[in-house]
């Protein structure tokens, strides 16, 4: 039987959960501002697969960091034993079931989310 492509989405954590969501999971290091935990309807928060402070600080900083050189250095992070391990369970979650990486950015077709749908899709 060949396998199935992975269905992994990106949307937004402020907008309401849908039915055909499947396993919602929050991809940001901080809780979103504003949001109650019993809105938000999150089944995992892997915080090990998130960008670290660090590499936050940079691309978001004072003359905001290139997203190309953010992605490869996000990507060298999600190497780490920790980040690869997360990284593992949701490859396996989107095999079986629709996955929803969800995240407060403003503009996710230029933040980890968008490396990380890669990671897992590819």
């Amino acid at each position: 039987m060949p396998a199935t492509a992975p269905d992994v989405r990106v949307r937004r954590v402020y907008d309401a959960p849908s039915p055909d969501d499947g396993v919602r999971v929050l991809v940001d290091r901080l809780w979103p501002r504003g949001l109650a935990k019993a809105d938000a309807r999150i089944d995992e928060w892997p915080k090990a697969l998130t960008p670290s402070t660090e590499l936050r600080r940079w691309y978001h900083g004072p003359g905001e960091g290139d997203f190309d050189e953010f992605r490869r250095r996000y990507e060298a992070e999600l190497a780490a034993p920790d980040a690869a391990a997360s990284l593992a369970r949701l490859r396996t979650l989107a095999r079986t079931q629709t996955l929803t990486l969800l995240t407060a950015a403003k503009h996710p077709e230029t933040s980890h989310t968008t490396v990380l749908e890669a990671e897992l899709t590819g």
